[in-house]
């Protein structure tokens, strides 16, 4: 993921975080601000609580690998997705279907379900 779509500056934490909406499952929390923008902007938050830096590290890279798989659908706001313990036991398509969820929750994913049926043809 390239670094303009990351949000990593405090100071934009801290606006995610005080201005913007949140929203949760059971595996994970997004904040949403809206901004225009040319696309989204996304922070990761994986607590040590959930492991070593190994898997810290990836349980970041399938949140990541999945955002970049959604990214035609997602909004040009700026959000930040926060992991719960549990997560680090998801596989790959256990984290998509659970973001996928939370996103649409937040209103995030928005266009046609396009995903889901290519996935269960192919």
């Amino acid at each position: 993921m390239k670094k303009s779509y990351r949000v990593k500056r405090k100071r934009d934490f801290n606006d995610l975080f005080t201005q913007g909406k949140n929203v949760a499952n059971r595996k994970f929390v997004v904040y949403r601000l809206p901004k225009e923008q040319e696309h989204f902007r996304v922070g990761l938050s994986v607590s040590k609580k959930l492991g070593n830096a190994v898997v810290r590290n990836s349980i970041k890279r399938k949140i990541r690998h999945v955002l970049m798989e959604f990214s035609p659908n997602l909004t040009t706001d700026d959000f930040v997705v926060i992991a719960r313990k549990g997560v680090e036991n998801l596989s790959y398509q256990e984290v998509r279907d659970n973001l996928r969820h939370v996103l649409k929750l937040a209103t995030i994913y928005q266009k046609g379900e396009t995903l889901e049926t290519e996935t269960k043809m192919g």
